[in-house]
């Protein structure tokens, strides 16, 4: 059995989170997005909204070259445009959608299979059932679109108190949406994030147990869940950033649950391996170069840890 990471998952860089200079579609894309083509340690990379048509071309060609798997996060368009997939105004909802679907097309042309979304703001306890069912309708009006470029669906959870305060949300809440809209749309799935893990009060196995049907794709990462701490909320800091929750020992014990769910095992027949993707960003007086390397440092320190606990699903074949 292969115990490199390689033989187990596509790991993959949220490039505009790593590069935060190109969240708005401009910035050094081409430069940073070459930077990551050219690392070896990724397999995938996830974009955003690239502005330029010709510039979408270079990129599109230059991740082909490169033979990387590429997906596209629409939360740069989501968060600055305050866009809401649940809200209860129709217009504002036809809004989101609308204003969501020629990036659809956009990933589409990049060579991406999956379109990450986020739900709109929380609603108030007596309009979340109804807020619920508008965010079911918005992600099936979405699904139909993508169903024709051969592009799905995917939501992510976030916080619901402390940061971007979205519907979904909890794990048991995230589960049961995404069983209403695979009754129509099977392939939709979700994204669960360990950055965002302490922000709801969840913990890795109950948590992802409760997702396991439905995840289709794992970012890692860290948060500042304290107030009053520097980068509180879902800033994406780095691996061990100081009044964080998430370093080595909390990457091992999120991989270890990914391996007794079967997100992660070792099984070559597979078309594809999982996905594992690593949302983090420079904090302030912080370069993407330093951050980089501290998710190699780190990632390679979990896996060589998990490997050292010897776990059923990870065996060692050196002997």
């Amino acid at each position: 059995m292969n115990t490199h990471w390689h033989g187990h998952c596509t790991l993959s860089l949220v490039h505009f989170m790593a590069f935060p200079d190109c969240q708005d579609g401009h910035g050094p894309i081409l430069d940073s997005i070459g930077q990551i083509v050219e690392d070896s340690f990724f397999s995938a990379i996830e974009i955003s909204w690239i502005n330029n048509p010709k510039l979408r071309m270079q990129i599109a060609q230059m991740i082909e070259q490169a033979g990387m798997h590429v997906g596209f996060g629409a939360h740069p368009i989501i968060l600055q445009g305050k866009l809401n997939l649940n809200s209860l105004n129709p217009t504002k909802r036809a809004h989101a959608l609308e204003t969501l679907k020629p990036y659809i097309d956009q990933a589409a042309e990049m060579g991406a299979k999956r379109f990450v979304i986020m739900s709109g703001r929380d609603s108030a306890k007596s309009e979340r059932r109804a807020a619920t069912d508008a965010l079911v309708e918005s992600i099936i009006d979405l699904c139909e679109y993508s169903n024709r470029h051969n592009v799905k669906i995917t939501l992510e959870t976030f916080d619901r108190k402390v940061d971007k305060k979205a519907l979904i949300g909890p794990a048991k809440e995230a589960a049961a949406l995404a069983i209403k809209i695979k009754s129509s749309f099977p392939d939709f799935g979700l994204l669960y994030d360990m950055g965002h893990m302490p922000l709801l009060e969840e913990i890795p196995l109950p948590a992802l147990t409760t997702l396991k049907d439905h995840l289709v794709h794992v970012h890692v990462g860290n948060c500042v869940k304290v107030s009053g701490r520097l980068s509180y909320g879902d800033l994406h800091p780095r691996f061990g950033f100081p009044g964080s929750e998430n370093d080595v020992p909390e990457l091992v014990e999120f991989i270890r649950s990914l391996f007794q769910i079967g997100y992660l095992r070792d099984d070559p027949s597979r078309d594809a391996l999982p996905w594992v993707g690593f949302e983090v960003k420079p904090q302030e007086g912080e370069t993407s170069a330093a951050i980089l390397a501290n998710i190699k440092h780190t990632w390679s320190d979990a896996w060589g840890k998990l490997r050292e606990t010897r776990p059923c699903h990870v065996k060692d074949t050196d002997t």
